[in-house]
């Protein structure tokens, strides 16, 4: 005869009534998976997105799903993409891709907000990739670490619905057009260098202007500039990409329609105070080589490289001065700048970078002429002399600029229409210094 004891009888009804209790919590679980399941969007989803989905526009669950849907191609993850890329990862934008095989420097950080400066060094793509994985774990980030060309272009951007053109250069913004053209794709296309930026959007639903029709011919090599050429004030580049992020969004919420979408160009300047300009485009245009009615410029042109955009777009011609009238960076510290044999005062070392430049970093016992000032001088001695005591035709002359190209501008202009023959430019220029010689100095 088996007999249970007191305590026995206890522990066996505790098992009883924590199997009870597990039982219903599995069925809780059960059934809240169920209901999520047939939820449009995560538990999750709804409370991240709860504010978004309660403004009118968003139409609630069904814009969220159509975020959620979208698929979206940043070219670019620099001053433009990344407040662009944060707020549409942070909208919910399902899928986003980035193309850049660049990586995040220093000089990046005031503006691109998305890196640190722990990531100096890493490529741009995965950096952002990681910010906006943290910052949103419902979407998927998928990275393009190379540099958009022709041979590329194609199989990238099929995989995408809209084009993001975050990228400072012609001949990228005429490669991702026609390519988009090509491929039925939207582009939301900005640019932005100093306090200035402009934005619009580019082959509306396959009916609106490509960047052809607003500029058949692009503009001259020297009338381009860049965020490093230029300068650029963080906050204003920025604040042209968080409209990026609101055109998109615009776009994947149907608030433009074929109906109601009117080309435009919206213009903001930053400095001495805010302003915002839209202005009307022209729509498609019927001779576009792009996207017109004879358009010549297809898929086979564009991989075949017979369209060749560096051809197109042209680039600024600094090889003017033959290998003999220039000197390496160890060539000047070796035989004019700390070499007694030579006194600093038997020559004029004349760095031609603009005053606001030069006044952040320089040599010391140089001279200063903005390019375009000595330009404007039209070769008249006199007035040359008005501004460095020193010089004469026959004065031996060392030019220097930021990266050794306005340099050589310069050295054929005081040979040319000066009459300075025994003059010679810096390769590479004050960075090359800087970087080879003398890293103790800022560089900027």
């Amino acid at each position: 005869m088996i007999t249970t004891t007191t305590e026995e009888i206890f522990q066996l009804k505790k098992q009883i009534e924590e199997l009870k209790t597990e039982n219903a919590q599995l069925k809780k679980t059960n059934a809240e998976v169920q209901n999520e399941k047939a939820l449009p969007l995560s538990i999750s989803e709804y409370s991240r997105y709860g504010r978004q989905m309660i403004c009118d526009v968003t139409n609630g669950v069904k814009g969220q799903l159509k975020l959620k849907n979208s698929k979206v191609l940043f070219i670019g993850a620099g001053g433009l993409a990344c407040p662009a890329l944060a707020y549409l990862a942070g909208a919910g934008v399902g899928t986003i891709g980035i193309v850049d095989d660049d990586v995040v420097e220093n000089s990046n950080l005031h503006r691109q907000i998305l890196h640190s400066s722990a990531k100096v060094g890493m490529l741009k793509c995965e950096s952002a990739r990681e910010f906006l994985t943290s910052l949103n774990p419902h979407i998927k980030i998928v990275t393009h670490p190379v540099r958009l060309s022709n041979d590329n272009a194609f199989e990238i951007f099929a995989k995408y619905d809209i084009i993001l053109d975050c990228t400072d250069t012609p001949i990228t913004r005429y490669l991702v057009s026609d390519v988009a053209v090509n491929l039925g794709k939207m582009v939301v296309s900005a640019s932005g260098v100093q306090t200035e930026g402009q934005l619009c959007i580019l082959n509306f639903k396959n009916i609106g202007p490509c960047y052809r029709c607003f500029y058949p011919t692009p503009p001259p090599p020297h009338a381009v500039s860049s965020c490093s050429a230029g300068g650029v004030i963080g906050p204003c580049i920025g604040l042209v990409g968080v409209m990026m992020a609101i055109e998109t969004m615009k776009i994947i919420l149907d608030v433009y329609t074929i109906e109601n979408f009117k080309p435009f160009l919206l213009q903001y300047n930053g400095f001495p105070e805010q302003s915002l300009r839209n202005f009307k485009m022209r729509g498609r245009q019927a001779k576009c080589q792009s996207c017109g009615d004879t358009k010549t410029i297809d898929r086979t042109a564009i991989e075949s490289g017979k369209i060749n955009y560096f051809a197109f777009c042209g680039s600024k011609n600094y090889n003017v001065v033959s290998p003999e009238e220039r000197m390496t960076v160890h060539e000047f510290e070796t035989k004019y700048w700390n070499n007694n044999k030579k006194p600093r005062d038997s020559y004029v070392l004349l760095d031609v970078r603009p005053t606001h430049h030069y006044e952040i970093s320089h040599l010391a016992n140089t001279h200063n002429i903005a390019l375009k000032d000595l330009q404007n001088l039209k070769g008249d001695m006199t007035k040359l002399q008005s501004k460095i005591k020193s010089i004469s035709e026959t004065s031996e002359v060392v030019v220097m600029c930021r990266h050794g190209n306005e340099s050589r501008t310069a050295t054929r202009l005081l040979k040319d229409e000066f009459g300075v023959a025994n003059t010679k430019d810096v390769i590479g220029g004050f960075f090359k210094y800087v970087d080879e010689i003398n890293p103790q100095l800022p560089k900027y």
